[in-house]
């Protein structure tokens, strides 16, 4: 009788093999591909009691990867999108099942192939106004180290337009302080930028690595959680959800957004660079945006921006000095 196999057995050649090697992914791909498992993994537990290294492929079929996609929509709020990115990450590794244990796997890769990504609506960019970006560093207010730790993560999301990956990837060795601080991040594609802090920013990160006596630490992770010495994507939307639940409770006059994340705070550094005209050019290589199409996005966020930058074409330095060093206004709210 042929042994059942479990699923996670496969898990590390699919991830430092197949994605790793033969197709080539980036290291934040592969890892929001792990964390898609981990959810998974948390899922079967949580919703049917099976623990991670009791799960066979047999497990993953009738109907549980769908009844999965819908958890993480109803139960951790996820929006269409990431549904659809988690999707994704499972028909990748049932494609990879079903080439290398086709007997074990046809039924479960089979379902997941089958399943649709589900369409999203076109909606407009989740951002904070410059007075929500203004409480929300403000909330963090008792001295613990939590605390200020997290205060440092959402200066940092939002003084550097960080991905939340690039935050988690952060080493000290990357930070460069001085009269002009600047920080080198890792992004998507494993391509590195370099981005100016604004003083307030750098203020706060610098204080942040003497509390936790990692200043000459270069090989270090900037921030960590109570857990793992690098902080998680999922550990940073926890804060970020921590906070804005905070201010719309106290504010509810404002945060009227149904869905923010760490993301949303890049969206919000760079509404407000176009609101105090810093050229697009200097916005796409801040962001590290590969086309400047994507950076267009934020200039159709309200009716002000876009007859200022689509309707109105007398910009004659708009697309001049695109490589430009850029350090963000010291009159922007990062305090």
């Amino acid at each position: 009788m042929t042994k059942e196999l479990k699923v996670i057995e496969t898990l590390p050649d699919f991830f430092d093999i197949y994605l790793a090697k033969t197709r080539g992914m980036s290291e934040n791909t592969i890892t929001s591909y792990k964390y898609t498992f981990q959810l998974l993994y948390e899922y079967l537990y949580s919703e049917k009691n099976i623990k991670p290294f009791k799960v066979t492929f047999h497990e993953l079929e009738e109907g549980t990867i769908e009844k999965f996609l819908q958890w993480l929509e109803e139960s951790r709020n996820c929006s269409v999108s990431t549904r659809n990115q988690r999707k994704a990450a499972i028909s990748s590794y049932a494609k990879y099942a079903l080439k290398n244990f086709f007997s074990q796997s046809m039924r479960f890769s089979n379902e997941v192939l089958a399943i649709e990504s589900k369409r999203t609506l076109k909606k407009s960019i989740s951002y904070f106004t410059t007075e929500e970006i203004g409480i929300l560093l403000s909330l963090p207010t008792s001295k613990s180290e939590t605390e200020l730790r997290n205060q440092a993560v959402l200066s940092f999301l939002y003084g550097s337009g960080a991905r939340a990956q690039e935050l988690c990837n952060l080493r000290v060795a990357d930070i460069k302080f001085g009269e002009r601080t600047s920080v080198r991040l890792l992004g998507k594609g494993r391509k590195r930028r370099v981005v100016v802090l604004p003083a307030p920013c750098a203020k706060i990160l610098k204080e942040h690595l003497k509390r936790f006596k990692i200043e000459n630490q270069g090989e270090k992770h900037v921030f960590s959680s109570h857990t793992h010495e690098q902080m998680t994507v999922s550990c940073v939307e926890a804060i970020v959800s921590k906070y804005v639940s905070l201010g719309k409770k106290r504010y509810s006059n404002l945060f009227k957004e149904e869905h923010y994340s760490p993301h949303s705070f890049r969206h919000s550094i760079a509404v407000h660079m176009l609101e105090a005209n810093v050229p697009l050019p200097v916005i796409k290589t801040f962001l590290g945006h590969e086309n400047i199409q994507t950076t267009m996005i934020y200039a159709t966020v309200s009716d002000a921006l876009k007859d200022k930058y689509l309707l109105n074409r007398n910009f004659p330095d708009y697309f001049e000095n695109e490589e430009k060093e850029y350090s963000v206004k010291e009159d922007l709210p990062f305090l």
